[in-house]
């Protein structure tokens, strides 16, 4: 069987990441039959929904992978899609203190000026599941020195889904390339 991942990654991010270039590497190396599809997420909320919508084939086997706001992305594909997933400290409904980015945003990655609306934290937020689907088909990465999210409220949100919390780290998940091997195991369960 052939897989697609779709790996999203954080808010003012790019596919250039480090987690985007350490899994597209490890996929490559050392599975068959995935492809892996990582986006250059737009800045501009509406327009990257859309960009995302646009490159998935519903027939496909997907898998939705993302980290931070790319987890959250990720939460509302594969409940779409009843597919599985893989959260990199997500963030999650409802985006609590997201207003913070209100007006003018500047992507770390890109340079890129944008700029983040009441509308566009809406639609995020509509986004979100009401209830998570089959939490089995859903592996969730936490670090607990997690600054930014925190890792408490997000095991609440995915109960039942299977859940590794590394004790320590921080927002960008330092021991990410730790969990690889766990990832390639999960892909193929």
């Amino acid at each position: 069987m052939s897989f697609t991942i779709h790996y999203y990654h954080g808010f003012k991010s790019s596919g250039d990441s480090t987690k985007a270039k350490a899994i597209e590497s490890f996929i490559t190396q050392n599975t068959k039959n995935i492809n892996i599809n990582i986006l250059d997420i737009k800045d501009d909320i509406s327009d990257a929904i859309e960009q995302m919508n646009s490159v998935i084939n519903s027939e496909d086997n997907n898998i939705f992978m993302g980290s931070s706001l790319g987890g959250y992305y990720a939460t509302h594909f594969a409940n779409k899609y009843n597919a599985k997933s893989i959260m990199i400290n997500p963030a999650i409904h409802p985006l609590e203190n997201f207003e913070v980015y209100l007006g003018d945003n500047e992507n770390y990655d890109t340079g890129n000026k944008f700029n983040i609306t009441k509308d566009d934290i809406k639609l995020l937020r509509s986004l979100a599941p009401k209830k998570i689907k089959n939490p089995h088909k859903i592996l969730v990465l936490l670090e607990s020195g997690d600054e930014i999210l925190d890792y408490k409220m997000t095991i609440s949100y995915f109960r039942g889904a299977n859940i590794d919390i590394f004790l320590g780290g921080d927002h960008s998940y330092s021991s990410f390339e730790l969990k690889l091997e766990k990832i390639k195991k999960f892909i193929y369960s």
